[in-house]
């Protein structure tokens, strides 16, 4: 059975311009929520910001991802759930082909991909758990597109907010991602003046407030 549900746009361009500015390992010094940890990227360096088109497919089958491709628009990202198969791969080539074409920020996958000069040819962005000969097929089993899925303990929604660079992947609900933005834009700027100081011959640890612990 297959449960397709429109897209949703849930990301503003708004929200794109801020985190262009923003490191999830900055988000990291605020909360441990939202972290996709064991996601690796195919290569680096990466970044990418865009919208969550979600896709939910059995063990083999990966009907679904095909036809999620019809759904996406400029600037998504795909992310999809694997039901824990860790072995397969549900992405290649062709599939990179097709999200290339539609111009996808980027893609997220819960298991393996494969065609890795393909994809690295294509210069599409991409975080897996590895990489596998071993792939799913065209079965018309069932799989779901744009519902509510788990990635690495991560429940994702369709239109979160995805926000991946070369330290991990970061993902919020948009309702809630200007604070976190504005918040880890302020602790960047910050660092260029602690830099300063450090450069200046000042402790990182009186800087930081370590030193308190050790009086």
């Amino acid at each position: 059975m297959f449960r397709v549900n429109p897209r949703v746009q849930g990301v503003n361009p708004k929200l794109i311009d801020l985190y262009q500015k923003v490191d999830p390992s900055t988000i990291g010094h605020m909360t441990d929520f939202g972290f996709l940890k064991g996601l690796q990227p195919l290569s680096r360096p990466i970044r990418f910001v865009g919208n969550a088109v979600t896709v939910r497919i059995p063990h083999m089958d990966s009907t679904a991802v095909h036809k999620a491709l019809d759904l996406v628009e400029p600037g998504d990202v795909v992310v999809v759930d694997m039901s824990g198969d860790t072995q397969r791969s549900c992405w290649g080539g062709m599939v990179s082909y097709a999200a290339k074409a539609k111009n996808v920020a980027g893609v997220i996958i819960s298991g393996c991909i494969n065609d890795v000069p393909e994809i690295l040819e294509l210069n599409l962005p991409i975080f897996s758990l590895g990489v596998s000969p071993l792939t799913t097929r065209i079965l018309g089993i069932e799989g779901e597109i744009n519902t509510t899925v788990s990635v690495c303990g991560v429940s994702i929604n369709p239109g979160d907010l995805i926000v991946a660079s070369d330290d991990g992947v970061f993902v919020i609900d948009p309702k809630n991602a200007e604070e976190y933005a504005r918040t880890a834009i302020e602790k960047q700027e910050a660092e260029i003046e602690t830099k300063r100081q450090v450069d200046a011959g000042v402790s990182l640890a009186a800087l930081s407030g370590a030193e308190k612990f050790f009086s």
